[in-house]
């Protein structure tokens, strides 16, 4: 196992980016939120009771639905970016390398909620932005279970 350490500028670019996902995810809980208060649309009936006799109790509402799929392929995808992410940088990848790893993923994670919960698109523009993140975590996986198989 490589030392990491917390000088080092992959390890201080992972810990961002991990900052970054992590303010993400909780913010997708206040676009929910925005979305049923816009919509009048609530899940609980003490939520409606708030807004009297303009709320309902509703679950299938395709705009506050789309944001809560949204929030729950964040909640599918980043906690392996930050297990996988955290492995790989104990391979020793060159900093450039895994700063730019880092960087895009981020970056595409930002971009999939955009195009999915924010201001929807036509496909592949949702492909895309999950794919390219999808193909990172996976191409950290495998660096470390290949950086690893001789050790086991």
């Amino acid at each position: 196992m490589v030392p990491v350490t917390i000088t080092e500028p992959a390890v201080r670019s992972f810990l961002f980016y991990s900052g970054v996902l992590g303010l993400k995810v909780l913010s997708m809980a206040f676009l929910t939120a925005r979305q049923r208060h816009k919509k009048n649309v609530f899940a609980n009936s003490e939520d409606a009771a708030m807004k009297k006799g303009v709320a309902v109790v509703k679950f299938d509402d395709e705009d506050v639905e789309r944001v809560r799929r949204a929030h729950l392929n964040d909640l599918e995808n980043i906690p392996l970016f930050w297990v996988l992410g955290g492995l790989y940088l104990t391979t020793g990848p060159s900093a450039a390398t895994a700063i730019t790893l880092f960087r895009v993923y981020a970056a595409g994670r930002i971009l999939h909620t955009i195009v999915y919960a924010v201001k929807p698109l036509p496909q592949p523009s949702r492909a895309i932005a999950f794919g390219v993140p999808l193909f990172i975590t996976l191409y950290m996986g495998v660096q470390v279970v290949s950086h690893y198989i001789a050790a086991y």
